[in-house]
């Protein structure tokens, strides 16, 4: 024995060793012999001199009567501990006779039995030895008052050896005690550890983070069948298992959890039954975290006769493995999720980039948006800078294609202004945007993202969902990272356009050029029946220029092709054909309309041209019947009619025959 905890007396067994083994019943009884207290336990061993004292008293008990004995019990310096009467109608009192403390001091100095009479009875005091160093460790008294001095010592002997063999019978019996417990312990710490380290080995095995949470549930019930084990995680983690739930402090005890998350260390807290028995259960707290930080928090609440301290180690040893296994695994699942983005990222752009036509780029992105999302609606808008409002340019919302909306008009307008992205978990509980998108869709979660060209916002991707909290954060920073590929592309399908529309168009006066009108008359002629073609030109240009100079004569050109724009319908082209002459087609037109067409640019030209000048206009016509049915031969039958409209005194219109075609 070496030390002492809350009062009871505990073995030390550090300097235990080479123990036999448990079935040799000899060599196990000769070893435990050998075992033996020391002065360093005497202060510590009076709940075992009590607990002999008892065994004594029962053992003498079955001895025949042998007179009124008082019996007393003193420590190894004396001290009184116990006193007792073996004859059972003798009344005791608290109090120690003077007499017997007399004896017991003497027989302390002495170191030896020593006996007294005295006026009361024989007084007897013997000391009680170890059994192997001999040292004085307790005191055995008697008063017998009905018998002489020799009898008194050799009673008072013999109960002391008696007390003695008690004693290490009590001695021995804590002792294996204790070594079973001990055994039993060791044992239990084994399995515990075993387990850990089984359980180590299956979750760093593991590389999906719904497989570790899973194993760590497994292992708590096995261990504690009786508890109840939940885990309220910090992330936007989605799991089927309904003991995941997201950690929202709503209820009572949450500070419990807090202080868990917050230091990041194990909390317990004692729940008292409601009849206020005492405590029936222990509430843990314990957090799943990794490197990074805190992920969740494991609650816990399991009878308290289940659990000790050794456990909540486990528990926390546990955890932290959990903590590392899931963070492993989420990175693992965040580094294939970047692969993924990437390769998604990569195709996507090649695949933008096959098209330099504006309406399949926006097709082709929100188709793809649809997918990769899994969103349900899709809208895509760009700026027009003219109207100053957004146009759908592709929306998988009948309601809404074509549709234009101003500029500071919903989620876009939002966007637009703050050039930021935007999240939305729940638009019935946002309450303080209007949408027509979300409001047309019944949808409730919705994520857009700007498109930038050159640090500008040109437009905004909206996608959205009916179900609340659709979209994951992963979903929203993906967003951001295509749609910037998807503004690139818009941007050179529109370049592309406008580089196409420049070299359709005569920079002068903003009409068609002579190669684009060729190539739609080649077009239409494939699939229209008939139609016409009007040439314009201005009489005398040539005299306008070296009269008023080439700005002006500039200025009057502008000036015919805007009245020649003005007085023609929609689905006709205008372009310049050269010089001061001008060509008109008319889809389907015959020549009869085309030449109230042509006269009313001929009268408007005269009236409104400053300083003023006359056109003459030749006219040709083309059906399928022809049998000389070009483009060429087309334009020649108009540029005979206009040289015999020259000839005839200008500012006139001629319709050209098809006889007058070429052979081809």
């Amino acid at each position: 024995m070496a030390d002492q905890s809350l009062g009871q007396p505990m073995l030390n067994l550090n300097n235990v060793s080479g123990l036999p083994r448990l079935d040799d019943l000899n060599e196990y009884t000769d070893w435990l012999r050998q075992l033996d207290i020391t002065v360093h336990d005497f202060p510590y061993i009076d709940s075992i001199l009590k607990q002999a004292f008892a065994e004594w008293r029962k053992q003498i008990s079955d001895m025949p009567e042998i007179g009124e004995v008082d019996v007393f019990l003193a420590g190894c310096c004396g001290e009184k501990l116990l006193i007792d009467s073996l004859n059972p109608r003798q009344l005791l009192e608290r109090s120690w006779p003077s007499g017997m403390e007399e004896v017991i001091k003497e027989s302390l100095r002495e170191r030896k039995a020593i006996a007294a009479q005295k006026a009361d009875g024989v007084y007897a005091a013997v000391p009680v030895h170890t059994r192997i160093h001999g040292e004085l460790f307790a005191m055995i008294g008697c008063l017998m008052r009905e018998s002489c001095t020799s009898e008194a010592l050799l009673f008072a002997k013999m109960a002391a050896r008696l007390y003695q063999t008690c004693f290490y019978r009590c001695f021995e019996g804590m002792f294996i005690t204790d070594l079973v417990r001990i055994q039993q312990q060791a044992k239990r710490e084994e399995q515990r550890r075993s387990k850990l380290f089984q359980m180590v080995q299956k979750l760093h095995d593991k590389i999906d983070v719904d497989s570790v949470l899973t194993e760590v549930f497994e292992r708590v019930s096995n261990m504690y069948p009786n508890a109840r084990l939940e885990l309220l995680m910090s992330q936007d983690h989605l799991s089927l298992d309904p003991r995941v739930k997201s950690f929202q402090l709503l209820g009572q005890g949450d500070e419990l959890l807090v202080r868990a998350f917050m230091e990041g260390r194990i909390q317990t807290r004692n729940i008292i039954d409601s009849t206020g028995d005492g405590e029936s259960s222990l509430e843990i707290a314990v957090p799943l975290s990794g490197k990074q930080g805190v992920y969740g928090v494991f609650h816990l609440r399991i009878e308290r006769e289940e659990i000790d301290d050794v456990d909540l180690q486990l528990i926390s040893m546990l955890a932290d493995t959990a903590g590392t296994a899931f963070e492993n695994a989420k990175l693992y699942e965040q580094s294939n999720l970047l692969i993924n983005e990437l390769r998604l990222i990569n195709e996507l752009t090649k695949r933008l980039n096959q098209s330099l036509r504006l309406k399949e780029v926006f097709q082709f992105a929100t188709e793809e948006l649809l997918s990769i999302f899994q969103a349900e609606y899709c809208c895509i808008s760009q700026v027009n800078k003219d109207t100053e409002t957004f146009e759908i340019m592709s929306c998988n919302v009948p309601g809404l294609s074509k549709e234009h909306f101003p500029m500071t008009y919903g989620f876009s307008g939002l966007v637009y202004s703050t050039q930021e992205p935007i999240i939305l978990s729940d638009f019935q509980a946002y309450g303080k945007v209007t949408s027509r998108f979300m409001e047309e869709t019944n949808s409730r979660s919705l994520i857009t993202a700007p498109l930038f060209v050159r640090g500008e916002v040109i437009g905004v991707i909206m996608l959205a969902h009916r179900k609340p909290r659709f979209f994951s954060y992963d979903n929203y920073k993906l967003l951001q990272v295509l749609s910037s590929h998807i503004g690139l592309a818009i941007a050179n399908a529109s370049l592309h356009a406008e580089v196409r529309r420049m070299a359709n168009r005569d920079m002068l006066t903003g009409l068609y050029a002579r190669h684009y009108v060729d190539d739609a008359i080649k077009d239409f002629q494939k699939r229209d029946a008939n139609g016409s073609l009007i040439i314009v030109d201005i009489d005398q240009f040539k005299q306008v220029n070296d009269t008023f100079g080439h700005q002006t004569g500039d200025k009057i050109l502008k000036q015919v092709c805007s009245i020649v724009k003005s007085s023609i319908r929609k689905t006709d082209i205008a372009a310049r054909w050269g010089g001061e002459e001008l060509a008109v087609y008319l889809p389907g037109a015959s020549a009869e309309n085309s030449y109230e067409i042509a006269e009313t640019i001929r009268l408007r030209v005269a009236m409104d041209t400053d300083p003023p000048v006359t056109v003459s206009c030749g006219i040709a016509e083309w059906g399928k019947d022809d049998e000389k049915l070009s483009v060429e031969s087309l334009f020649y039958v108009a540029d005979m009619a206009l040289y015999k409209a020259k000839n005839n005194g200008r500012n006139q219109t001629q319709i050209g025959s098809r006889e007058d075609a070429p052979s081809l």
